[in-house]
Formats: structure tokens, sequence, C-alpha cells
């Protein structure tokens, strides 16, 4: 319940923002455009209900952040983690200026706010003023697109639609900005200011006293609150020191923590590499340990624990690490090894989570390659590959799709990673298609080279698999493992038995949409499956003519 009441004040703050910096942005067509658009961009939130929604949710989002600030064992966190605290702290202090200035004008004078006012405050009046202003803005908007991304970037939809969100999210404040600094050109151009009449200079002085002492109290409210916060936690673990538990890692490592603290924090308070993709928010299950000693004195697991772990089939001796907090000594094995982090070449990144995913995956082989390289140099064979692989790669990429490895003269190429599955089948097919064509041009090229034309077998199917970062070092690319691969792998196979240019399953065919009825059907046994899966057989010549199928996708796909 507090995590959802996090997320719904910080979703109703940035709301707040976007209205506020789209109403700036309208000055760029001119400042009475803006005034008139505060009718509906920002006057709402003046309104009774808009004023207890508005400053609940900030109070509320930023009394859960001190609280989660307390209740921490320890302050070793991730740089991001730490960075998004740090900004959330900082943006009251920030923008209390700016909003007791109007709250305060309008109290003494009578009258709302209007750009005139702001703008020439912050512009004319007093310049530091304004760009501390600027770096609110810029503050407040990393915060919010930080929370944002994190809280959507496992959502099936988000990798598509990310490229234009990070559009908007770079757009929407540069307009803003744009139209602050266009309007106070508009306001220094004027001779005198059009306060109303009775906003006397008295008046205005009056406006910048009562806002100077506002805000010193301000100031004050909001240190001594952070620092009782920081107080309070230290006298917490203080008395907590007096009571500590060992957690025991099956390495060897001892790390004692305070009585409540959780084995997550105990990891990092050890410096033990240990793996939280979601910040130990229990969203994900890369931090999930196997307790092999003092499981009978661990409290059970609450409702966020036991959904993720049901989510992954875990054993009853598999806990998440980030909840979790033992009462007694503890002993567990991380069952995700994360010492990757530490040999990460300088630049590198660290593993993305791993997540199931519909996709299309092709293999391709050429044909009784032993035989052809026997009897030629070395160079001879490596110039022969890497003309192969360009093709195949360029294929691929041309296609849409992404090329995964190449393993001898073989090579996988993924699809679908950023599209749907109908759209990778259609590329997956469009990709075998070009293959095909370019390897025959190449064969014609090097016929005096070559005993025969270069052939190539190809498989081809669709289905969820687990995509993620896997590998070790600064070989760590996005791959895909599961069933869907071994069956495409084994259609390739299949290609080679039936000398056939490509084994397509039942499951690519019907997504393409493409008709394939005039090829053969035929049934193929997989290992570990009871049922053949049904498939069609495209011979070596189905691209004679141009009139097959998949030399329309390909031609369209180009």
């Amino acid at each position: 319940m507090l995590r959802t009441a996090r997320l719904v004040s910080g979703l109703i703050l940035m709301v707040f923002v976007i209205m506020h910096v789209g109403n700036l942005a309208l000055n760029l067509i001119s400042i009475e455009t803006a005034d008139s658009a505060i009718v509906w961009l920002t006057a709402p939130w003046l309104t009774l209900p808009g004023v207890v929604v508005l400053y609940g949710a900030a109070t509320v989002h930023v009394g859960l952040t001190l609280r989660a600030l307390f209740l921490r064992r320890t302050l070793r966190m991730p740089v991001k983690e730490a960075a998004q605290i740090l900004l959330g702290l900082l943006i009251p202090v920030l923008v209390a200026e700016h909003a007791l200035g109007t709250r305060v004008y309008e109290a003494v004078t009578g009258h709302s706010p209007d750009y005139e006012f702001v703008v020439r405050s912050l512009w004319v009046d007093s310049p530091v003023t304004g760009f501390k202003q600027v770096v609110a803005l810029l503050v407040i908007w990393a915060h919010g697109c930080l929370g944002l991304h994190f809280w959507l970037r496992y959502r099936p939809w988000y990798p598509a639609a990310a490229p234009l969100l990070l559009i908007a999210a770079v757009l929407l404040p540069v307009l803003g900005l744009l139209g602050f600094a266009d309007a106070g050109k508009a306001i220094v151009a004027m001779a005198q200011p059009t306060f109303p009449a009775d906003v006397t200079p008295q008046r205005i002085a009056q406006v910048i006293a009562t806002k100077t002492t506002f805000l010193n109290l301000t100031y004050a409210v909001a240190f001594c609150t952070v620092g009782a916060t920081l107080v309070l936690r230290a006298v917490r673990q203080l008395q907590a020191r007096r009571n500590l538990i060992a957690v025991r890692y099956e390495s060897g490592q001892v790390v004692r923590v305070p009585r409540g603290s959780t084995v997550l924090e105990a990891s990092r308070v050890g410096g033990i590499p240990h793996y939280s993709v979601c910040g130990g928010k229990g969203r994900c299950s890369t931090c999930r340990v196997r307790v092999t000693g003092g499981a009978a004195d661990l409290p059970a697991p609450g409702p966020l624990e036991r959904i993720t772990l049901s989510r992954i089939h875990a054993g009853p001796d598999v806990r998440l690490a980030c909840q979790i907090r033992p009462t007694h000594d503890v002993t567990v094995l991380p069952l995700l090894a994360a010492s990757i982090e530490r040999v990460l070449p300088g630049g590198g990144r660290q593993p993305a989570p791993g997540r199931e995913q519909e996709i299309a995956v092709l293999f391709c082989d050429i044909r009784s390659f032993t035989a052809l390289a026997d009897h030629r140099l070395p160079y001879d064979i490596v110039f022969l590959l890497n003309r192969y692989f360009a093709i195949v790669g360029k294929a691929v990429e041309q296609s849409g799709g992404r090329l995964d490895k190449f393993i001898g003269d073989g090579a996988m190429a993924l699809f679908g990673l950023e599209s749907s599955t109908a759209e990778a089948c259609r590329q997956a097919l469009a990709a075998s298609a070009a293959i095909l064509a370019d390897l025959d041009r190449l064969s014609e090229e090097l016929a005096a080279e070559i005993p025969a034309p270069l052939k190539v077998a190809i498989g081809i199917h669709a289905g969820p698999a687990i995509v993620g970062a896997m590998g070790y070092g600064g070989v760590m690319n996005v791959t895909a493992i599961g069933d869907t691969v071994n069956v495409a792998s084994r259609l390739e196979s299949a290609a080679k038995e039936f000398n056939a240019a490509i084994v397509v399953s039942d499951a690519v065919v019907a997504l393409s949409g493409l008709d394939l009825s005039d090829y053969e059907a035929r049934e193929i046994d997989i290992r570990g499956s009871t049922r053949p899966l049904h498939v069609r057989v495209v011979p070596q010549d189905a691209l004679l003519g141009g009139g097959f199928p998949l030399a329309r996708v390909a031609q369209s796909a180009a």
C-alpha cells in the first residue's frame, strides 16, 4: 500500500509538472496566450480540491521518501538509487521560493499572479532566482522521468514506446525553457510594468518581505526534517547494533547486521555482490537466495514476496533477499551470482534482466561446408565465410532482425525484440528469402572457384523465449534461450535432412499471413514433445522466377 501511495503521489506531481511546463511553453506564442491557458492548465490546481490533491501528494511523496531513508539499514546503495533520493529531497528546497512567491503575492494583493509578474520577478528583478528555477525544473523533470522509467521499463510495450517517450521527455522541458526565455525578452522590452493599479510599490515590498520570512521558515523546516530523520536513523542504528545477527554466505563470508535488516542490506554492508534489478522492491526475483540454515526462524513471506516467488515456481527454501528480515542467524546462497558486475570492462553495462517474450528465431547453416573447405587454403576459407556472414548479417538487419551469433559456419538471428510476433515472422521470412537470393549471386560470382553452388539450410520457428543480456565480461550480448530456440535449430537440421532450403513451422506461416499451401507439409518429431511439429518444406529452387511468396515479402521489406 505504501509503494502504491508513493507511485500514485508521484504520478499526480508529474501530471502537475507536465501541465505547468506546457503552460510555460505557450509563451512562445505570446504572454497573453500563456495567461489565457492558465484557466485550463494551472488554475485547476489552485482550487480547494486541487490544492488538497497537490499538496497532499507532495506531502505523501516526501514523507515516504524520508520514511524509506529512516528505515534503511545502510546508506550503501547503487548510484542511480542515491541520485533519485537526493534529487527528491532537493526538490522542495528548489521550488519553495517560486511557490511561496506566487502564493504570497495573491494573499497580499488579492490578485492572481499573471505571467508578466512571474517572468518579471524571475527574469528582470532577480535573475539568480530565475536561474534557480531553471535548475529546479531540470531536477524535477529528471527525477520524474527516472521514476517513470523505473516503473515502466519491464512493461512489454515499453521498448517500442521508449523512443517516442524519450522525444517527449526532451522536447517538453526544452519548449518550456524557450517559452520562459521568450517571455523574458518580451518583458525587458516593456517600458513599465503593467501591474493592477492597487498593486503599489509598497505592496510589492510587503510581498517580498513576507515571502522572505516564509522562505527562511521553509528552509529551516526542510533542513531540520531531513536532519532529524538522519539523527533518528543513527540513534536507531546504535540501538540495533546492540542486538546483531550473523548472515552467513555459502561462499564463506559472514556479515553482522542489526536484527531486522534484510539479507540484501547485509550483502551491501559486507560489500558482497548481489543482484537486485528492481532496487529491492520485491518486483523481480534477481536477488533470490536459497536458505540453507536458519529457515525455521524466518518470518513467513509477505503477499508481495509470495506473488513473486509463485511466478518463478520457487521451492520452499527459496526466498527474496530484499524481503526477508531474519531475527536469528541465517545461512544463504545467492542463486544469481553477481560477481560479473566487478569485471565488466570500462564503460560496460550491467546485464539486463531476462524476460519472457514472443519472438521468431532463424537458424542458417551452409550445407556440406566440410567438403567445400577440404584442400583449400585458410585464407580462402576465411574469405568465403566472411562473404557468407556479410550476406546473412545484411539480410537480417535490413529485414528488421538482430543477428545474435555465428556458430562455425552457421548463424542465429532474432526477430521481434521490438515488434509484434506477426511482424517478426514476416521479417524472418523476408531475411531467409534475401539470404537465398544473395547466396545465388555469390555462387555465380565464385563459380570458377567453388565446385558447386553454395547451399544453405534455414530453420524458422516462433514462440516464447527468455530474452536478456548474457555472457561474461566484455562478451555480453542480448540473446535468447528456450524451447523456441531449440526447435528453430531442429528445423535447420531438418532442412538438411530434406535437402530443402527452408523448413518453417506452421506457427510462423499462420502468423506471417503468407500462403505456403503449395509447398510440402510434413511432421517432425521434437525432443521432449509428445506431439510432432507441423512444418512446411521449401525446396532449393523456390525463388526461381520470383513468384515465391517469400520473394515478395523480401521485396516489400527492402
